[in-house]
């Protein structure tokens, strides 16, 4: 298990990555963002934007063609990322079935974890990484709504049903979008201090979720 504590990265540039495929959701992938955005202002971050090809990555899901859409474009493929220190994947209804791009993603999660210092999903990004097998016999969470869909893909991973988020090892996962702004702060404070993960907040108004186990979703959904 890879270990890190929250001086490691402070002298150095930390390489981050997002993997998008097509039917991402934007809260998902955008409110983290916003976040490494904002700590980019004061510390050194560099960001890829990975997908299977350059084209610009929607976050219309071939599951509702009708529905509106906005357009992301990448900066690598996953044949040509970077070296990654931190990983992070969303989720949305484009992480469903077994299409090019969602194999693709599978394949590249797995395929680079051994070398990431910190691997972080939100929402039903956890799906994904479960079905890579990174998460078998960890404690990791996922949307609360799609709870059955989700944790019947790996039953080798041990799923909280009550939590905003969970930390196990170098693995953080979310649950339901909005939350991926909590990990992500989280995981800031964590590496560079609760004054950072603060100030960041505070930026974007926004109040934080402190306690991982808030979770009123898992009542609303019977968890």
């Amino acid at each position: 298990m890879t270990t890190t504590s929250n001086t490691d990265h402070l002298s150095s540039p930390l390489c981050i990555g997002i993997l998008l495929f097509p039917g991402f959701q934007a809260l998902d992938a955008f409110g983290p963002l916003d976040c490494i955005n904002v700590l980019s202002w004061t510390h050194d971050v560099k960001l890829a934007v990975i997908a299977p090809s350059l084209n610009p990555v929607s976050t219309k899901s071939p599951m509702s063609p009708n529905a509106l859409g906005q357009n992301i474009v990448p900066t690598h493929t996953f044949e040509t990322a970077p070296p990654l220190d931190v990983l992070l994947v969303p989720g949305g209804l484009g992480t469903r079935g077994s299409s090019a791009p969602v194999q693709g993603a599978i394949e590249f999660i797995k395929s680079v974890y051994p070398s990431l210092k910190y691997l972080i999903t939100v929402c039903t990004g956890s799906g994904l990484a479960a079905r890579s097998g990174v998460l078998d016999g960890r404690k990791a969470t996922t949307n609360k709504k799609a709870w059955e869909e989700i944790t019947r893909l790996a039953p080798n991973v041990n799923w909280v049903s009550r939590a905003r988020w969970v930390r196990d090892g170098n693995i953080w996962t979310s649950s339901g979008v909005s939350a991926g702004i909590d990990v992500t702060l989280a995981w800031i404070e964590e590496v560079y201090g609760r004054d950072v993960a603060g100030r960041i907040a505070d930026g974007m108004e926004y109040t934080r979720h402190m306690d991982a186990s808030f979770d009123p979703f898992a009542d609303k959904y019977g968890l």
